[in-house]
């Protein structure tokens, strides 16, 4: 190996070391998501959680027992995200009546963003704020946007991965089955 690869090879190394030592001393979790986690969920209870609405009032999953829930995890820098938002708020003036609720948590650091967001949009559905990520690693989401639909008694019926167009009529029929 000539002395230029060498080198290049020692240098690239201390910096990934350097870089990861760093990362270790922030405290951020080191250990990713796996893709398969999220597969345990699928037919068991929904992991109860409580996080506080962007009006400071605390929502727990339990406090929806009885409704059919989307629970949405996104956020603001998610372009998929943000195009879906208009379309669940859509879905969610429709159904409400009929016992549909939809929570939209997001993950974004500031919760200024997420304001911002909420009101350009005017969306009326239920808007949370994770700010550590805590329930978004409880419910083992790898990638934004991930819907879950969750029946009237708290199982978790099916999840969605990536973009979704919710007023679909083979979707709308999946959620029609459980109100």
């Amino acid at each position: 190996m000539s002395r230029i690869r060498k080198l290049f090879l020692c240098v690239f190394c201390v910096l990934f070391l350097s870089a990861m030592g760093a990362k270790l001393q922030a405290g951020t979790d080191t250990k990713p998501v796996s893709p398969s986690e999220i597969e345990k969920l699928d037919k068991n209870r929904a992991p109860e959680f409580s996080l506080k609405d962007l009006s400071g009032r605390p929502v727990t999953l339990s406090s929806l027992k009885g409704k059919v829930v989307l629970l949405n995890f996104w956020a603001t820098w998610c372009p998929p995200c943000i195009s879906e938002m208009p379309v669940f708020n859509k879905l969610y003036k429709e159904m409400r009546g009929r016992g549909l609720e939809i929570v939209a948590i997001s993950a974004d650091r500031s919760e200024s963003y997420v304001r911002d967001f909420v009101s350009k949009h005017s969306l009326d559905l239920r808007v949370l704020f994770d700010a550590d990520r805590s329930v978004t690693k409880q419910y083992k989401v790898f990638s934004m946007p991930t819907t879950f639909l969750i029946d009237k008694n708290g199982v978790i019926v099916e999840k969605f991965f990536g973009e979704y167009d919710w007023t679909d009529q083979e979707i709308k029929k999946k959620i029609e089955k459980l109100l």
